[in-house]
Order: structure tokens, then sequence, then C-alpha cells
């Protein structure tokens, strides 16, 4: 038997997902682990949501769909534009997508061509890397050296080095939490649009910011795709559903590659999607939670010797320099899941330069489970 290996699978591994599985082995030995290493909401679907979809499954209406997703659920996207934003966004402008990662596949294959240079952020979530590597699309990494997000002056100079043909990035961003300020926000869409530079906006953590207002990149330039999706604000990661608003001549280049990619994204998750626009009294309560356990860490975190590597404005995330304690994160976040039984992320998902440096740490799980996680690393490092 011949088995034929593309390079294409030698990407860096997803090492959040990697020590999620090894908490997930442990846990099913019977020890009890608090993880803080996933970006995953510890509530379920709104109520309303879950209600859509039982409905939906009753009476069987579960089938294929347009590739670019159901008209009523692109309307209510476009409606949400209105309510959140006060922009108008016409819903032929919206693709729903399955999950934020079908997403930037789409986004990639669409805007840019193998050896095309684009740029994102160091820091940054790692899925970016990975699937443009995967694509054959040159990665510029802009290494952020202390300040809190990418801005104007980053993307001018690397523009200077080599032309870019695209710029990613997200606000707020993963792993630091930083929020791109509305008018610094304005500075690099505009220096972007000038220099001939396509720019993608991840911003599935919007709603998520407790430090000022969301500001979407769509208010600054018409030609920008911004990339958002359920799983984060809306409690729905494992339903697979996220949307897109593109320019109007990318629309008909994603639906044809999303045609052959995907059919369709899943037509229950669209269905009860429509259903989590209305749930914004529970899913605040939810947020308000978040919001007291960041309190929390920005306060013990720097306590145990986790300095604080990026203010935590918004998303759930505490992006820590770990260097008092080790210089190789990723042996020390084994070490603390096999120990102390406590989950984070070690930097080198995020920077693959600096990464050794860093280290993750989600607080979307319970408060309970926030303290009960300080705890053990408190006992451990004694």
């Amino acid at each position: 038997m011949v088995v034929s290996l593309s390079r294409r699978g030698e990407v860096e591994p997803f090492h959040a997902m990697d020590i999620l599985a090894e908490a997930n082995r442990l846990k099913a030995s019977g020890i009890p682990i608090v993880s803080m290493a996933v970006g995953q909401p510890s509530d379920p679907a709104p109520a309303g949501v879950r209600q859509a979809a039982a409905h939906a499954l009753r009476m069987g209406l579960i089938g294929y769909t347009d590739a670019l997703g159901l008209p009523s659920l692109r309307k209510a996207i476009a409606e949400h534009y209105a309510d959140h934003y006060g922009l108008d966004v016409p819903a032929g402008r919206i693709a729903v997508t399955t999950g934020s990662s079908a997403a930037f596949n789409l986004a990639f294959l669409a805007m840019f061509d193998p050896g095309d240079r684009v740029a994102i952020a160091a820091p940054g979530y790692p899925a970016y890397r990975n699937i443009m590597a995967a694509l054959g699309i040159e990665i510029v990494e802009i290494e952020l050296d202390g300040a809190a997000y990418l801005h104007a002056g980053h993307l001018k100079a690397a523009h200077r080095q080599k032309p870019l043909k695209g710029v990613l990035f997200a606000s707020p961003a993963n792993p630091t939490g930083a929020v791109i300020p509305a008018n610094e926000l304005s500075a690099l869409v505009k220096t972007a649009q000038e220099l001939g530079i396509a720019v993608i906006s991840d911003e599935i953590y919007h709603r998520l910011v407790y430090t000022a207002s969301d500001t979407t990149a769509l208010a600054h330039g018409p030609d920008v795709t911004v990339i958002n999706s359920f799983s984060k604000y809306y409690c729905m990661t494992g339903w697979r559903i996220g949307w897109m608003v593109l320019p109007e001549e990318l629309v008909r280049p994603v639906e044809r590659i999303a045609q052959s990619l995907y059919i369709s994204p899943p037509a229950l998750s669209q269905i009860a999607a429509i259903e989590a626009f209305k749930a914004t009294g529970e899913l605040e309560v939810v947020k308000a939670r978040y919001a007291g356990n960041r309190e929390l860490l920005m306060k013990r975190l720097p306590e145990l010797g986790f300095a604080l590597a990026a203010p935590m404005d918004g998303a759930f995330y505490a992006f820590c320099d770990v260097t008092r304690h080790t210089n190789d994160s990723m042996v020390f976040a084994r070490r603390m899941l096999a120990e102390a039984h406590v989950a984070a992320t070690p930097g080198r998902d995020f920077d693959p330069l600096q990464g050794h440096r860093t280290m993750r740490f989600s607080y979307a799980g319970s408060h309970d489970d926030m303290l009960e996680a300080l705890v053990r690393i408190e006992r451990w490092l004694k």
C-alpha cells in the first residue's frame, strides 16, 4: 500500500487543541481538570436557539440551503449591523459559513493566490498562519514588540520591505484581548487602501468588549472583508455557524468556491442562529460573568508572577509573560496540566518566535472554576 503525503500536512499543530485532548484524557481517567485552555463559552446556546433547533428537528426541516445561506438568516445578520453598528449592510453582501473557520478558508481562496504575501500580527490566532501555509500563501508575521495591536505604522513598514497583497487583523484579538481604538482602526484601514492592500477584519469577539464600544472595520471602508461567528458571544461553538460581509466583487467568487467545498452551511444551525439575535438579555448575563472573571484574573495572575503582556480589553483571555517561572511555556503548560491539573495554552500557538515566553489563560468558564484554578496554581508554584 502506498500512502501519499502532502507537505500541506506539515503545518504546526494547534497546541491549544493538543492540550485540550490531554486534559480530556486525564478527565476520562477520573482526574478533575480545570480548563483555561480553549476559547469556548461554558454556557449552552440561548434557550430560543435550542428551541428553534428542536422545532426544526421535529418538523424535519433539515436539508441543503443556498451556498451563501438561508435568506432569512442573511436578513437577520444585516439587521444586526443596522441595530448594533448603525450601518446599512445589504443582505446580498453577507455569506453564511460553516463557522468562522470556513470563512477564513473562503476568504483566503477567493482573495489570494499561492505566493501572495499576507500580513498578520504576532502574537495572533494560529489558524490564520496554518491555513495560509497549507494554501501556499506567504505569511508575513509582524511582531508587535510590546505594542498592544497592529497599527498603520506596522503595515507601512512591512509593505516597504516587500509589497503586501493583504492584511488580516482581529479586534478584540486572540490571544491578547486587545482592542484597536476606533481612530487607529480607521488609520489602519485607510493606509491599507492607499497601499493597495486587501483587508480582512476578524470580528468574532465583537460584543465581548469591556472598555469601549464595538467598532467594525466596515465603518471605515466598503471594501473590507469582515468575518464573524456565532461561536463566542452567542455561545454556539459546536453549531459551526459564522458569516462574512463581503465587497460586492467577492460575493460570487466566494459562492462558487463554497458550492464545491461545503455545499451549504448546516441548515439546523442556520435556522437556530436566527434566534440568537433575540437573546441579548440572556447573553449579557453570561458576559457579566466574564467581566467578573476578568477582574479576578487581572488582579491575581500578576500576584502569582504572570505579568499581563497585553490589555484585557475584550474577548475572554489573559495573555501573560511567564518568564518569571520558565523560558519554555510549552513544557510549563504540560507540567501545570499534569501536576496542578489546570490547562492553559502555551504561547507557541500564537507566536513561533517569542511564544516560549508567554501563555494564554481563558476565563470563559465559571467563576468557581477560575477561583479553583488560581488556588491550584498558587499551591503548585509553592
